[in-house]
């Protein structure tokens, strides 16, 4: 069952709490940004979003804030092919992506038979895998008649 909206929209702040990060107002706009994004935003894009909240927030405290926010473990910085980095919250569980890489936009996804064979792959090369990063990059099928 998934948190109640209060306790979602402040998953961050409360990470950020956790780790002793002091949450000035321009942090927590940011932080709330995230924590509402539905996609994988870049440094520009969660700039847009903050904007519009408190005109007063510059790109490079966005920059700084989501530098900090990744080297904390309270987000995860991807580059998905794209020589920008994207953004998403550190996840709870466990997941993989797949990039549409006409659109960029970013699925995310669950494969048990996936997880298994790596597990398996690692124990036939002698080791124990403690993590991993799977990204899919693909284009849509074409649907119906060409």
């Amino acid at each position: 069952m998934p948190a109640p909206d209060n306790q979602r929209l402040n998953r961050i702040e409360q990470l950020c709490a956790k780790h002793g990060l002091r949450m000035t107002g321009q942090r927590r706009t940011i932080a709330r940004i995230l924590t509402e994004a539905l996609d994988h935003p870049d440094v520009e894009e969660v700039h847009r979003r903050a904007n519009k909240v408190d005109s007063r927030i510059s790109l490079s405290t966005v920059y700084r804030t989501l530098k900090l926010f990744a080297d904390k473990g309270i987000l995860e910085r991807h580059e998905f092919g794209a020589g920008r980095g994207r953004y998403e919250e550190a996840p709870r569980r466990h997941h993989d992506h797949l990039i549409d890489v006409d659109s960029g936009r970013v699925i995310e996804f669950r494969n048990e038979a996936i997880e298994r064979i790596q597990e398996r792959v690692a124990r036939e090369l002698g080791f124990r895998l403690i993590g991993h990063r799977l990204e899919l990059y693909g284009v849509p099928l074409k649907r119906g008649k060409d």
